[in-house]
């Protein structure tokens, strides 16, 4: 049995990311969220209040990344229906 190449459809031809793509951005997210809480952590042992507010600053934007991440494969999901 062999593929006909004419008959092929492409992801690029799609418009359809590649998964890895859809990925990234999720692990990127949850990277901010660890390395948020880990500056908070330090920061309390140090009493470093802006070390602090910079580790939940961090959290809050890995927090909406991930959120905007989710919402995007929803919405993609419910389009591939």
């Amino acid at each position: 049995m062999s593929i006909d190449p004419d008959k092929v459809t492409t992801q690029e031809e799609t418009g359809e990311p590649a998964a890895i793509d859809e990925v990234e951005g999720r692990v990127q997210a949850e990277m901010k969220i660890a390395e948020g809480r880990a500056k908070e952590s330090v920061a309390q042992g140090l009493q470093d209040k802006e070390l602090e507010r910079e580790g939940r600053a961090l959290q809050a934007e890995g927090e909406r990344e991930l959120e905007h991440e989710r919402q995007q494969t929803n919405e993609a999901e419910s389009g591939h229906e």
